[in-house]
């Protein structure tokens, strides 16, 4: 993208202003200035190699970039009217493209998700994830909208978790791996997304399931929210929802009739419940049967010798994919592949168990705490 110059620049409609800040008050005044001139707002991932943020900023196309030396003007596109956030994709493989929401999308969101929590004028939110990913955003929107006070912090810390605790902080939204690091008592809910939740979780967290393209999570703890619609497709799970996006940063769409392929796996249940197995591309088709990854991770994390665990399928001439498990141990703790394979056949199909287990000394994952399988495939087959 070709910058065409710096400093001020003279308004004009529709603009997309990439916020190149770190989460903090220049960030929200300048996002609510935006939004008060009609324009759009871009959040720049503050953690991006120069490489990754020059792909993004191609692929997301904004027209002005505002960081802490002031704003340069680019060659990029406009947005449309009402268009109010756009988010970079956050998929752990695959080109950058950009989700486009809308102010009524956001707006159904907020009030969606404000009601199903149950927040009231004494509630006081905590921000402390990357402003970059729709969960972390999404918390300051509905703060916004719904006139909801709140705290912020660059990044998740203990520190600053007790510490907004102590200001009057009652609900917060965390990934599983910083949860585990807390005390989960300090806030009235905690609501976890972006990954599996853990294994045993405190009776105040609240379980999300939902994707950039659906403004951030539409079911919780299984039910979806109110106008949230939940069909299952041959195994995948489709939604419509007024909090959808618009479209693509491109102009394409992936609605159809308003209905939006997740490219998730799951079902519902008798009770309304919708259960969600995993991801399309994640499913190992091991010697012609299905194995869900997640199902393993769930029954490894058991083990008291396990600290983390992710699973995934490796290319295998005997049986086109075979399950290897990659473990985090505990410290002085051994585990071998014998006690794990009866530990998985205990209550899943033998063909679940794990050929192979890889101990590692941590597991990739994205800011919202998804594994990365392909880097840990890749570790063993290259």
């Amino acid at each position: 993208m070709h910058l065409v110059s710096h400093g001020s620049y003279a308004k004009r409609v529709n603009e997309l202003v990439c916020l190149d800040l770190p989460l903090g008050d220049a960030f929200i005044n300048r996002l609510k200035s935006a939004w008060d001139a009609g324009d759009a707002i871009f959040p720049l991932d503050q953690r991006l190699p120069s490489a990754a943020r020059a792909e993004v900023l191609q692929a997301i196309q904004p027209t002005v970039i505002v960081d802490a030396s002031g704003d340069t003007r680019t060659g990029g596109n406009k947005v449309a009217d009402g268009d109010a956030v756009v988010i970079a994709t956050s998929g752990t493989t695959g080109a950058a493209k950009g989700v486009v929401l809308t102010h009524h999308a956001i707006q159904a969101s907020a009030k969606a998700t404000s009601a199903r929590l149950g927040i009231t004028k004494d509630d006081c939110w905590f921000a402390c994830l990357p402003p970059s990913h729709i969960g972390g955003l999404s918390v300051i929107l509905r703060s916004i909208i719904m006139g909801t006070r709140f705290i912020t912090a660059p990044s998740f810390t203990v520190e600053a978790y007790n510490n907004a605790a102590r200001e009057g902080a009652t609900v917060v939204s965390l990934v599983s791996t910083a949860m585990q690091q807390v005390d989960t008592s300090l806030y009235r809910t905690i609501v976890l997304g972006g990954a599996k939740a853990p294994l045993h979780r405190p009776t105040n967290s609240v379980i999300t399931y939902g994707l950039t393209e659906s403004g951030s999570g539409v079911v919780y703890n299984g039910l979806p929210l109110d106008e949230v619609e939940i069909e299952i497709r041959d195994g995948v799970v489709f939604l419509r929802a007024p909090m959808l996006l618009r479209s693509y940063r491109d102009g394409t769409t992936p609605l159809v009739n308003g209905w939006l392929r997740t490219g998730d796996r799951g079902y519902v249940t008798d009770d309304g419940l919708l259960h969600v197995e995993g991801r399309e591309g994640d499913l190992i088709v091991t010697g012609g049967e299905n194995v869900w990854p997640e199902q393993v991770e769930t029954r490894l994390s058991a083990l008291t010798e396990v600290r983390d665990v992710c699973v995934a399928g490796v290319p295998d001439n005997k049986w086109g994919h075979a399950v290897h498990a990659f473990v985090v141990l505990e410290q002085g703790a051994s585990l071998s592949i014998e006690a794990v394979r009866e530990w998985v056949k205990e209550t899943l199909p033998a063909y679940s168990a794990p050929h192979a287990v890889h101990v590692v000394a941590e597991i990739p994952r994205t800011t919202l705490g998804k594994p990365q399988r392909n880097i840990l495939v890749s570790s063993i087959t290259n």
